[in-house]
């Protein structure tokens, strides 16, 4: 009768039997163990809420640990909103509770209908805790929207210092000419636009520019260049960037030096706006510091170089000829420049 297995068979088979279960003991062992303090806090986390939920409003300031269960918290969402408070926070808006943690996007659009703040703890408050940002707050009274400051905004207590600085330069990018414009902030919540809704004082939104009525290049702020047709909030502040470069427009075709300023946008622009050349800011081109100099766009870093070499060893010169007459700018350079140029008597 023929064997099943050869005994070279037989010996490879006992070889490998121990090796396999010594493989699988040391993967037994080497398993990591479970931790039982995340399995703890993993399940406090998970920790259902209370049989039977209560929705009614409330004050995040003031309810207790059974009214917290009672509108749906968990112990663990409970305790954490109690610490929160008890580290001397103070939630003036409802949007405040999203601050706390363990409070979670969905826990807090479940209960944001039913949140009221009281007088004590809303904006503009008589007394507060000393950890506030102003001891003693000012009470509101009608501001003008458009030149108010971050300082008075954080002084009545409607918005830290972060928010009431991002408030500003969107203020000032923008425009807030209406209710619906200072709403349209993304740092103004619904709560604290009606709060301050019945002290702001808007600004006299600007006419539209036309041909009869066009803005001013030199002299515009970021409303009235917004104001402009084809020009946008980014371009605003390209515009503002390379006015202060530049030292103002001396011609309106400057615009199409600009970075986004797309050829279409170019003939729209060109019809509301207008230069006054008078308003531009000159160089002593004799006495300029070489920091000045570097910074206007129609010095490149090539003629900077010849240019202070030159001065170092000349002393200045009288007119833009003599830049051209020294190599220093070519006549077209020279064209694009000379408005931007003033000759002081150099040293003889």
């Amino acid at each position: 009768m023929a064997k099943l297995f050869t005994e070279r068979e037989i010996r490879a088979v006992a070889i490998f039997l121990p090796l396999a279960g010594l493989l699988v003991a040391a993967l037994v062992l080497l398993r990591p163990k479970a931790d039982p303090e995340a399995a703890r806090e993993a399940e406090q986390r998970m920790e259902q809420r209370a049989d039977s939920i209560s929705l009614h409003p409330f004050d995040p300031n003031t309810a207790d640990f059974e009214e917290l269960r009672s509108l749906g918290l968990s112990k663990y969402e409970a305790v954490s909103l109690l610490k929160y408070r008890a580290a001397g926070k103070v939630f003036r808006i409802p949007e405040d509770l999203t601050l706390c943690y363990g409070i979670s996007d969905s826990l807090y659009r479940q209960l944001a209908p039913w949140i009221r703040i009281g007088r004590k703890y809303a904006i503009a408050p008589r007394t507060y805790r000393t950890t506030r940002l102003v001891a003693e707050p000012l009470a509101p009274e009608p501001f003008r929207i458009d030149t108010v400051s971050a300082r008075y905004l954080q002084a009545i207590g409607a918005l830290s210092k972060r928010q009431a600085e991002a408030f500003i330069r969107w203020r000032d990018l923008s425009g807030i000419y209406d209710l619906e414009e200072f709403r349209a902030c993304y740092v103004i919540s619904d709560s604290i636009a009606e709060a301050l809704a019945p002290y702001l004082i808007f600004p006299e939104r600007p006419l539209k520019p036309t041909a009869a009525h066009p803005v001013e290049l030199n002299t515009a702020d970021s409303a009235a260049l917004r104001s402009v047709v084809g020009i946008g909030e980014k371009t605003v502040l390209r515009i503002l960037e390379y006015r202060e470069r530049l030292g103002g427009f001396c011609r309106v075709e400057q615009l199409a030096e600009i970075p986004g300023i797309t050829e279409s946008n170019y003939e729209k622009i060109l019809k509301q706006i207008s230069c006054d050349s008078c308003k531009i800011r000159k160089i002593d081109i004799n006495f300029a510091d070489p920091k000045i100099l570097g910074r206007h766009p129609y010095i490149a870093p090539r003629v900077l170089r010849k240019l202070l070499k030159t001065r170092q060893l000349k002393g200045g010169w009288s007119t833009a000829e003599e830049l051209i007459d020294d190599n220093i700018l070519t006549r077209e350079e020279a064209a694009r420049l000379a408005p931007y140029l003033e000759f002081g008597s150099s040293a003889e």
